[in-house]
């Protein structure tokens, strides 16, 4: 039902799709198959720094091991989460085990490979709260063996992380309230006057960024929704009546609709910041490194049509609409955009689900890193033809969250 035209841009759902589907996709999709953007580090075991929160383990069905035992993998144990009832937590324990851990395993080759992988941090112009990968609580996730999908985090816990995102960092009219009822499940916001009389665009942008990415990640978890859970088989596919519920535009009084809409939005923004940043990758001396110089040649190449692709893209959005009043209130404005959304990231570690969150947090930093790109032009165009690129770095952490966030 989503068709036509997108608001403030140029482009319409249809080019989108027809582009995506049969062009760019399939082959981002094989690159993200690959080694190099598999594996993904990151720190789990970061404390919520807005509230204190020990909901872990009473989280039936969550994929992850959060049960305090020997057999759970370091990267999951952490002190900061006591449990006094343990008795009483034991059977949804069990329960939360057999459904697997975030799966940490990696081979003896990879690991070697892993060792060599070198990082960067641009911290000064980065949008998002980076973990700190050199940490001994980071670690190393196959993002392969731990898909996306519906664990059963959902309630009070999943509407208080919606519930801060928008309420404090979203840019919005005094005017709007969030009627959200945590009671029942319903983890999506409810924003009835969508004009923004006198929001700028910047700030429309970023709410339907947030709006987007919350849209992305329901359709996810519609589309890989636990359906059978017995003792012999877990099946996990397509549930209607959750995508209705978020989506359908009589159900969501007009919202679902444009809940997708945003979704093109935040597609079309992640979309140009990689067409704007083939100058990084197109350097002989950058490497896809993971110790197959074959393959890792073979992953460049395909990664630089992926990116001639995304440049060749007819209607892309044009982001000098950003930031382009007076100098003083730009720099200022786009100084709260970037803490507003480094604070977004940071809620990432309240997520109570460890699945949840590694998928929030990787998808936080691809569009941390989108922004980033977008708004580091001037250095990009900078960037010299051979040798070391100093102006404009990304990490090999936003590299990785950046195409697997496009992918998502």
């Amino acid at each position: 039902q989503v068709t036509g035209h997108l608001d403030d841009c140029t482009c319409d759902v249809e080019t989108i799709d027809a582009f995506n589907n049969y062009k760019l996709f399939p082959r981002l999709n094989e690159l993200l198959q690959s080694d190099y953007f598999r594996y993904y580090k990151v720190n789990l075991k970061k404390p919520c720094p807005f509230w204190n929160d020990n909901s872990h383990c009473g989280i039936r069905d969550c994929a992850v091991k959060p049960c305090p035992s020997d057999e759970v993998p370091d990267g999951i144990r952490s002190e900061s989460y006591k449990y006094s009832e343990e008795a009483n937590l034991a059977e949804e324990c069990e329960e939360a085990k057999r459904l697997g851990a975030v799966d940490g395993s990696l081979s003896k080759e990879t690991q070697e490979a892993v060792l060599q992988w070198t990082q960067h941090d641009d911290s000064s112009e980065s949008f998002c709260e980076a973990d700190d990968i050199h940490s001994p609580e980071a670690e190393y996730v196959d993002l392969l063996l731990n898909p996306e999908r519906y664990t059963g985090y959902k309630g009070p816990d999943a509407w208080k992380i919606w519930n801060s995102i928008y309420e404090e960092n979203c840019f919005k009219p005094q005017n709007v309230k969030r009627p959200l009822a945590p009671g029942r499940g319903e983890s999506f916001i409810s924003l009835k006057p969508l004009s923004f009389p006198g929001v700028c665009v910047e700030k429309r942008a970023f709410y339907k960024l947030i709006s987007g990415l919350h849209a992305s990640i329901n359709i996810h978890l519609s589309a890989r929704y636990l359906l059978q859970d017995t003792w012999s088989e877990k099946k996990w596919g397509p549930n209607i009546t959750e995508f209705q519920q978020r989506f359908d535009e009589v159900l969501t009084r007009g919202e679902g609709p444009r809940r997708l809409k945003n979704l093109y939005f935040l597609y079309l923004i992640e979309l140009r910041a990689l067409s704007k940043v083939l100058p990084f990758f197109e350097r002989p001396g950058f490497q896809l490194y993971t110790g197959n110089p074959t393959h890792d040649v073979e992953m460049k190449n395909q990664l630089l049509e992926i990116l001639h692709l995304a440049k060749s893209f007819p209607l892309h959005f044009d982001e000098n609409s950003f930031f382009a009043g007076n100098k003083k209130e730009a720099a200022k404005l786009k100084e709260e955009f970037r803490l507003h959304f480094k604070n977004i990231s940071k809620i990432m570690d309240c997520v109570g689900c460890f699945k949840c969150r590694l998928w929030g947090k990787l998808q936080t930093q691809g569009l941390g890193t989108a922004l980033k790109i977008l708004f580091s032009e001037n250095l990009i165009e900078k960037i010299p033809e051979s040798g070391p690129s100093y102006g404009f770095q990304l990490s090999r952490q936003e590299i990785v969250a950046l195409f697997n966030a496009f992918g998502r």
